[in-house]
């Protein structure tokens, strides 16, 4: 029998069947027999925010910490310490304080994330091209071919990376190798934190078997209970059932589960993975009815979402607000313009006109504004020989994006930020003014704590 190739996580000496490296006496073994001939890695950082908050204030590091949006808000992430109370992303924050009251909670920080997001971007470049970002925290990896590059193989480079980003940048990683991506997205699952997991082709199926349905990629709350109702409940079902079969039941997606469940996965690690759109939202302390504070809050966002788009070098053609009432029922909005924009005057204009509309004396416990249709930035705002005051608002904000750049971007803004008397109720339009067009409603989407969200 063929001995298992293996080495040492932490020294990245080659290893036999010792349960410790004999170098350096870690018990981080990896070992596996298809170690050397898989390439196909996602990588996840461990409790991202979480750890970057840790690393940043060293007061923290050994008590419980959750990154979220404050009593009213959700949780983004919880470090393992908060996690084995029970403490889990998306959980409401009274919810968490009440599963681990200890915990130190840390509004999110998503610029700091974002930056630290993009030095390990930058490590995952080094080693090869095809790196596929999920989000700022995780992605896929192809390194097919890099074993000359490098000198070692796949699998010894992603720890060689691992190693580094934790000495380096002060963040862990999990690693998952596997023939494919939907075996290395699961592999990265087991281990954690600073883990490194196989999931071998020989292996998949067995693995695969005893697991639920909902452990398959896509397989949301709603489809699992269909596929309970036909009779498929865990991952075995599916494999013995027969491809026509499920095809004829579930059309397509029949034939998409039936090869997962196999362990088949043909999708490339795609490195042009676009942004599709980008948004921004906070959830308030206390609800809000009055109009003037709602509008303040919007443009706050839309100002942040301005910055954001600009950074990222994207505009957009569709305006969306979001708005959650107080009995937690969630309204989207969205207003489509003539020309992309990136401009936070143009879409905080387009988005308080549906918030003129839907502020009528309800109670909101979130407010959030995105674009959507992303198109090239310089396509956008472009000069209008009608609309001369946008042109010149245009110009102005240029302006006020260059003063804030130089001397931070508290040194001067627009009056609506400032307090205000608060009214009781909306003001409503003028009765002869139109209502914009495209105004339309759209689907609604998860609720997420305060941050940019890419799609």
């Amino acid at each position: 029998m063929a001995r298992e190739p293996a080495f040492c996580r932490d020294c990245l000496r080659e290893a036999g069947a010792e349960a410790r490296c004999l170098a350096c006496g870690s018990p981080r073994l990896t070992r596996h027999i298809e170690l050397t001939g898989l390439h196909i890695a996602h990588i996840d950082c461990d409790a991202f925010y979480a750890s970057v908050e840790k690393r940043d204030d060293p007061s923290l590091r050994d008590v419980p910490v959750i990154v979220g949006g404050g009593k009213r808000g959700v949780v983004s992430t919880a470090c393992y310490l908060a996690r084995v109370k029970g403490v889990r992303s998306a959980m409401p924050m009274f919810k968490a304080l009440a599963l681990c009251p200890e915990a130190v909670v840390v509004k999110p920080n998503m610029a700091k994330y974002v930056a630290v997001g993009r030095q390990i971007r930058e490590r995952m470049l080094e080693l090869t091209p095809l790196v596929e970002p999920l989000s700022i925290d995780e992605a896929f990896l192809d390194l097919a071919g890099t074993e000359k590059l490098h000198g070692e193989s796949p699998a010894r480079s992603l720890a060689r990376l691992a190693r580094s980003v934790e000495a380096d940048i002060g963040v862990t990683l999990s690693v998952g190798l596997a023939p494919n991506k939907f075996l290395a997205k699961m592999a990265s699952e087991l281990d954690k934190p600073r883990g490194f997991a196989v999931i071998g082709s020989a292996e998949a199926r067995a693995f695969l078997a005893p697991l639920s349905v909902g452990a398959i990629w896509g397989v949301g709350k709603a489809t699992q209970e269909r596929l309970a109702r036909e009779g498929y409940r865990l991952i075995a079902d599916l494999q013995a059932a027969d491809e026509v079969t499920l095809a004829r039941r579930f059309g397509n997606e029949g034939l998409r589960l039936h090869r997962l469940a196999n362990g088949i996965d043909t999708r490339r690690v795609n490195p042009e993975r676009e942004t599709k759109s980008v948004s921004t939202e906070t959830t308030f302390d206390s609800d809000i009815s009055d109009f003037r504070a709602l509008e303040q809050e919007l443009y706050r966002l839309t100002r942040k979402l301005s910055d954001r788009l600009k950074a990222g070098g994207h505009a957009g053609r569709t305006v969306t607000l979001k708005l959650k009432t107080a009995d937690f029922r969630l309204i989207t909005r969205a207003h489509s313009l003539e020309d992309p924009t990136q401009l936070a005057h143009r879409i905080f204009e387009h988005a308080r006109t549906i918030l003129l509309r839907e502020a009528d004396g309800r109670r909101f416990r979130l407010i959030g504004v995105g674009v959507s249709e992303l198109a090239d930035p310089a396509l956008a705002d472009p000069a209008d020989l009608v609309d001369a005051q946008g042109t010149r608002n245009g110009v102005a904000e240029r302006a006020l994006d260059t003063l804030r750049a130089r001397f931070g971007k508290e040194i001067i803004d627009r009056g609506i930020v400032l307090d205000a008397p608060r009214r009781t109720s909306a003001p409503q339009p003028h009765r002869n003014a139109p209502a914009p067009a495209g105004t339309e409603p759209v689907s609604s989407g998860t609720p997420r704590s305060e941050g940019a969200h890419r799609k």
